[in-house]
C-alpha cells in the first residue's frame, strides 16, 4: 500500500521519498494541485502559511493527517474537516527560540541598541550596564520552547521558574501568576494560543509586573493585549523584547513601531540555519509514525 503525501519544497520532496510506502507530490500554493492529489491522506503545509493553506483539506478527500512545520497550530484547530488531524513540530525551533530570547534580554541589560546609536553619531558613551546574570525569569510555557530557554539561561547565572497549565514537580500552576509575577525581572512568553492564553498578558497581568521589568514574547501576539503593553511602555515603567505582535505582520503607522523601551524582531525566533532541516526531521518523524499505523506523537489533542 502506497501512501500520497502531499509537500511544499524540494527538501520535503526529496525528506519524504526517503519514507517506504510513500509517493510524495510536490504543491505550490496558489497553483492547481498536482494529478494524484485527491489521493493525498497526508498534507505538510509550508512554513507560517496562511488561510489557502488551510482551505486545501477540504479539497482533499482522503486527507487524514496534517503536519505542520511549526509548533503553533492555532491556524489549524478547529479549522479543518473533522476526520483530520493535526501534528505540530514539536522540538524543531525550541533551541533556536530559546537563543532569541536570550538574545533580546542581552541586548536589552547590556544596553546595546544605545551603542549602535552612538557608533553611527560618533559618539563614545562609555558607562556602566544591567547585567543578565542574577536575574530572575519567570518563562511562561513549560514545554520544549521553556524547557531549552531555563537550559540556556544557567549558564548565565540567571534563575528561572516555570510555569504551566497545571502545578507539577518543577513547575507551578498558572493560577499562581498573581502571587508570582512581582518577584521576577523578566516574563518570557512560551505558550501556544488557545482561548485562555489570548489576551492573558492584560493590563492586570502586567500591573503585577515589577517595576522595570521585561515582558519577552516569544510565544504569538494575540497573548499579549496589544494597548495594554503600550500603556506601560509609554509610562516607562516597564520594557519589551517582541518577536510577535497583534496584529501581524505589524503596519507601518503603528505605534508599538515608535513605542520607548521596546526592542521589536519580525518573527525570527525560530528562523536560523538549519530551521528546514529541523522542522523536516521532526515532520518525517511524525509522518513515519504514521505509515506504521501508530499515532502521531505531536497530535494536537484539543486546542493544543
Amino acid at each position: 500500500m502506497t501512501v500520497t503525501v502531499l509537500v511544499p519544497d524540494d527538501y520535503g520532496l526529496a525528506a519524504v521519498s526517503r519514507l517506504e510506502g510513500v509517493r510524495a507530490l510536490r504543491f505550490r500554493l496558489g497553483e492547481p494541485l498536482p494529478a494524484g492529489a485527491d489521493e493525498a491522506e497526508v498534507l505538510v503545509p509550508g512554513f507560517l502559511v496562511g488561510p489557502e493553506a488551510v482551505q486545501m483539506t477540504w479539497a482533499l478527500p482522503k486527507l487524514r493527517l496534517v503536519q505542520l512545520l511549526t509548533a503553533g497550530a492555532e491556524a489549524w484547530v478547529g479549522k479543518v474537516p473533522a476526520s483530520v488531524q493535526v501534528s505540530i513540530a514539536r522540538g524543531a525551533h525550541g533551541a533556536s527560540t530559546a537563543e532569541w530570547a536570550i538574545t533580546g534580554l542581552l541586548t536589552v541589560y547590556r544596553e546595546f541598541i544605545g551603542f549602535a546609536t552612538a557608533q553611527r553619531e560618533h559618539r563614545w558613551t562609555q558607562h556602566q550596564t544591567d547585567t543578565l546574570s542574577g536575574k530572575r525569569i519567570l518563562i511562561i510555557g513549560a514545554g520544549d520552547l521553556a524547557a531549552e530557554l531555563q537550559r540556556k539561561l544557567a549558564p548565565f547565572d540567571a534563575t528561572s521558574v516555570l510555569v504551566g497549565t497545571h502545578a507539577r514537580e518543577g513547575v507551578h500552576g498558572v493560577d499562581e501568576l498573581p502571587q508570582l509575577l512581582g518577584d521576577f525581572d523578566a516574563v518570557v512568553l512560551m505558550v501556544p494560543v488557545t482561548s485562555k492564553t489570548i489576551g492573558m498578558v492584560d493590563a492586570a497581568f502586567l500591573a503585577r509586573m515589577a517595576d522595570g521589568a521585561i515582558v519577552v514574547n516569544a510565544a504569538r501576539g494575540p497573548v499579549v493585549h496589544t494597548d495594554a503593553l503600550l500603556a506601560e511602555l509609554r509610562s516607562g515603567r516597564l520594557r519589551a523584547v517582541l518577536d510577535v505582535t497583534d496584529p501581524e505582520p505589524l503596519p507601518a503607522g503603528h505605534p508599538l513601531w515608535d513605542a520607548p523601551g521596546l526592542l521589536l524582531t519580525p518573527h525570527v525566533g525560530g528562523s536560523s540555519r538549519g530551521a528546514q532541516e529541523r522542522g523536516w526531521a521532526i515532520a518525517t518523524r511524525q509522518i513515519g509514525r504514521y505509515l506504521a499505523g501508530e499515532a502521531p506523537e505531536n497530535l494536537v489533542h484539543g486546542e493544543y
